[in-house]
């Protein structure tokens, strides 16, 4: 496991499966506008939690990209899903603000609930066609961005299918760490005269 940490935000990257993070206060649903189970990501975690979490859902459908909303988890070993609609690459424009705002929505929710830890997919990177470096990349300023604005969530993490996945997303998390640390402190003064 990868953890950079923003702020009072620590972000993790773990190869593993969304539907199996039991110590998180909630996970986060790749959804479609429907609500209902799909496949990949939103499959999974229908599949886990039971018909309940339909039933529940159907009363909060339609969103639209960019949008988030929160249910509780079910069968799921989480108390709460919040369910995003990322863009699909090349129809939702523009793309990386719709993005940014499903994982700020996101965040949002689970700040407003006070939660202090949940668990992303890399949205809108399977069947919505979003490239993965730059989905990431979009995710991890995201975070950054936002992490000052947080009040209980202290722990995000991004949990990945595959090794590749992990891989690239460490990367594209370190890279945008560096990028913030271009400044860093000056060392203490001694407290002689220069």
């Amino acid at each position: 496991m990868t953890a950079r940490t923003f702020g009072r935000l620590r972000i993790e990257c773990v190869r593993g499966d969304i539907a199996n993070q039991p110590d998180v206060d909630a996970v986060v649903n790749a959804a479609n506008a429907a609500l209902r189970p799909g496949s990949g990501v939103a499959g999974a975690l229908h599949r886990a939690a039971g018909p309940g979490l339909d039933e529940e859902c159907r009363a909060l459908a339609p969103i639209a990209p960019g949008e988030a909303v929160i249910t509780g988890g079910h069968d799921l070993p989480n108390p709460w899903v919040i369910h995003c609609l990322g863009p699909v690459y090349g129809r939702d424009r523009p793309e990386p603000a719709l993005l940014a705002a499903s994982y700020r929505n996101a965040l949002q929710l689970a700040d407003e609930r006070g939660l202090e830890s949940v668990a992303f997919p890399a949205l809108s990177t399977g069947v919505f066609g979003y490239p993965m470096a730059q989905a990431a990349e979009v995710a991890f300023q995201t975070m950054a961005d936002t992490a000052d604005a947080l009040h209980s969530v202290t722990r995000v993490r991004f949990v990945l299918f595959s090794e590749a996945d992990l891989t690239l997303h460490e990367r594209v998390l370190g890279a945008v760490q560096a990028s913030r640390c271009l400044y860093p402190e000056p060392p203490p003064r001694s407290g002689r005269g220069v």
